[in-house]
């Protein structure tokens, strides 16, 4: 993506309809040798606002309603129903072997998963979903998504008003106007040209594997940009999205996100970014998922890795799988599960984020653009936010407006009641005092891992193999991206069919 930026006022379009890339996978049934209730889909597409409510597969089972029969095995056993997991799931259900996915919680998704409180759509933190992600677009039906776009580029908040950044391929007269404008020089606005071209004459395989990364700031200050749009745009953007505004993520990472801005949008998904999650779900067998069953460890039995591990369940009983098992937790939960198997890993601290929902009435939202608001001032605890309901009018019930903004860090210290005045009080000063103060706040989100800290030095195509029929897939084994994720799943599972003998 190549921006350039301005601070004239536009008016975006607010909606895309992306096609949908690839045919409908997976529509054979998985038979396989557990108990079943129902095969029928998950979810049924949800054609308005009216008939949402908490999602829920039919025929998937929990197990404090209905305890799994712990005689059965099945082919492969996953732990975590997020990204990953489900991947992984979908992936076995590719080539037709059984499975049994274990969530312990009560929905699909992990940290990609969008709540309904009082008729508004709340993402469980702030996200975006690039529609260049390579592995996304081989999974998913971006129609079906309904896939709402953000304007191309951002506003940033500086000396007391908003400068326009924009992508001069979509918005070409609002870069033109910008050359003027504080946010960075003609030179910066060059360099980022540059930049693009250099990612988009790279290969994924060949970003992601670069043995020369160094930390992001680094790297954009060795291209020559200069601190002004360090400070105004980079940090406060790609803050935003490593939720790191030191910019100490690897290189790797920045090269693979540019490369995907400039060749894709950025959305949301109309019904809420679980809808990403939900859609991987409703192609597996629901008897093949079990919510609210938490792992408590994993073991081999006798202590011999001869055998694929078997799973013991916080309730007790005991699961084994004739393959493998493929752990798709995060990175410190898979730490206490292996506890017992391997040495534990030095991780660096993970990256934490907190969002905060206000809802507003429609009046009282001061601009109709789809476009993500940053903050170029150094000051303040917002780095960033949107109004939700002008990138994806249904967000909101009708007549109401939501409003999203974004923290980097934990705030331990500072309660959310607090952290809810200060970003009114701040945003007062970005907009109209009268209109901000209006907002009444909804609801609190504290992501303490919201990422996994991706610091140089980094692998970013680990081994997904711990041990004979044990494997582990996560965005913590690859980029911390929601394609990351998918990919981990799927070469988990890919290892695992190789060594079985499975694929070649």
């Amino acid at each position: 993506m190549c921006f350039f930026i301005n601070s004239r006022q536009t008016i975006f379009p607010g909606k895309i309809k992306v096609k949908k890339p690839y045919p409908k996978l997976l529509k054979m049934p998985l038979a396989i040798s557990l108990p079943t209730s129902s095969f029928s889909h998950f979810f049924p597409r949800r054609r308005g606002h009216t008939n949402l409510r908490c999602k829920r597969f039919h025929g998937a089972r929990s197990t404090l309603e209905e305890p799994y029969d712990r005689k059965n095995q099945t082919g492969v056993i996953i732990i975590g129903a997020g990204l990953a997991g489900l991947a992984a799931a979908t992936r076995l259900n590719s080539e037709r072997i059984p499975f049994l996915l274990l969530e312990a919680s009560d929905g699909v998704g992990g940290r990609v998963r969008t709540d309904i409180v009082d008729g508004f759509f709340l993402d469980r933190g702030f996200q975006i979903f690039i529609t260049a992600y390579p592995e996304a677009k081989k999974l998913l039906d971006y129609e079906a998504l309904d896939l709402q776009r953000f304007y191309a580029g951002a506003k940033v908040f500086y000396g007391g008003k908003f400068h326009t950044v924009a992508d001069p391929l979509r918005h070409f007269w609002d870069s033109v106007a910008s050359l003027t404008n504080p946010i960075g020089s003609v030179v910066d606005k060059g360099l980022i040209a540059l930049t693009r071209a250099r990612v988009l004459i790279k290969s994924d395989e060949e970003i992601l594997t670069a043995a020369d990364e160094v930390t992001t700031i680094d790297l954009l200050r060795k291209i020559g940009f200069s601190e002004a749009i360090l400070d105004r745009f980079f940090r406060p953007f790609f803050g935003g999205i490593f939720f790191d505004r030191d910019l100490e993520t690897t290189s790797k990472l920045f090269d693979f996100i540019f490369r995907c801005l400039a060749l894709g949008e950025n959305t949301l998904p109309a019904m809420g970014i679980g809808e990403i999650p939900n859609q991987l779900a409703e192609k597996l067998p629901a008897s093949s998922v079990l919510f609210n069953t938490r792992v408590a460890s994993i073991e081999y039995p006798n202590g011999s890795d001869s055998d694929p591990p078997s799973v013991r369940l916080q309730d007790g009983g005991v699961l084994k799988a004739k393959l493998g098992v493929i752990v798709a937790v995060e990175q410190q939960e898979a730490d206490k599960l292996l506890e017992e198997i391997r040495e534990p890993v030095m991780t660096k601290p993970a990256r934490s984020t907190i969002c905060v929902y206000f809802t507003a009435e429609p009046n009282q939202i001061p601009v109709q653009d789809p476009v993500l608001f940053l903050n170029g001032s150094s000051t303040g605890i917002i780095n960033n936010m949107f109004f939700a309901t002008n990138v994806a009018r249904t967000y909101a019930p009708p007549g109401k407006a939501l409003v999203s903004v974004s923290l980097i860090g934990s705030f331990e210290d500072r309660s959310d009641d607090y952290l809810a005045a200060e970003v009114l009080r701040e945003l007062s000063g970005w907009f109209s005092e009268s209109s901000v103060m209006s907002w009444k706040h909804l609801k609190t989100y504290r992501i303490k891992f919201a990422q996994p800290n991706q610091c140089p030095p980094t692998d970013l195509v680990k081994s997904p193999r711990v041990g004979s029929g044990l494997y582990l897939c996560g965005d913590y084994m690859t980029s911390a991206t929601f394609d990351g994720a998918l990919v981990s799943g799927r070469r988990a599972v890919e290892v695992l069919l190789r060594e079985k003998g499975q694929i070649k």
